[in-house]
Parts: C-alpha cells; structure tokens; sequence
C-alpha cells in the first residue's frame, strides 16, 4: 500500500514537472490582461491566420507558430522591439503558445502561456476581428 502512494505522488511530480517544462508558466486571462495593462508585457496570438477570423484578442499581436518555426518574417521585428517585456502567449488550447512559450524561453525571452482564446473571451476581456 505506500508503495503504491509513493508512486502515485512521484508519477505526480513528474506530471507537474513535464507540464510546467512545456508550457511555460500558466496564467488566466485576468492576470494576463492586468500585466498588460502594467505597460510591460505584449499579448501574443499565435494561432494560424485562418483561426483569427473566429476573433482575437483586442490587444494581441498576430505571430502563428508556423512563421516561428520557419523564417521568422513576422516574429524577428517584434521579439527585438520586445527583448526586455514579457511575451504573454495564446493559440487555441494553450498547446501551441506552450510549444511557443519553450522555444523562446531557451532563446532568453521572458514568456508566459495565457492558455486559449476561449478563455480570454468568455473571461469578458477585449476580442476584436482581425
């Protein structure tokens, strides 16, 4: 029987550390938008186009993950212009702005992972159309 707990509890932990490895630190949409607020953060959309047209959120950048992983067209201006704020990250489900959140977080940038948009609207928070 503590044989048994002992595992759950490690199996735990390492859940909890796995998670916290892929996707960043996790915020709601209300912290998000009160660092926002605070002048040093920028929001950052990064689903694929074809998804922003469902909305997005009013003070978001639109950088999808595909041109991070590419080129960088849209992203190289943006993350220098940004070098020294937190980078707050949404796509979807908080899948994609976690892979995201990882690949800038070894690139030095501060980022977070606001989870999806569904999230941010249903909070009440700003949306617009693209």
């Amino acid at each position: 029987m503590k044989f048994t707990t002992v595992l759950i509890v490690l199996l735990a932990c390492f859940v909890a550390f796995v998670s916290r490895a892929w996707a960043g630190e996790r915020i709601s949409p209300e912290d998000a938008s009160r660092r926002l607020a605070s002048g040093n953060a920028v929001l950052i959309d990064v689903r694929e186009p074809e998804e922003w047209q469902e909305g997005v959120a009013q003070p978001a950048l639109l950088l999808p993950l595909s041109d991070l992983r590419r080129n960088r067209k849209a992203w190289a201006d943006v993350l220098e212009q940004n070098r020294d704020k937190e980078l707050i990250l949404y796509c979807r489900s908080g899948n994609r702005s976690g892979i995201v959140a990882r690949i800038l977080e070894k690139e030095g940038h501060r980022v977070t992972n606001a989870g999806g948009f569904a999230e941010w609207r249903d909070a009440g928070l700003p949306v617009r159309k693209p």
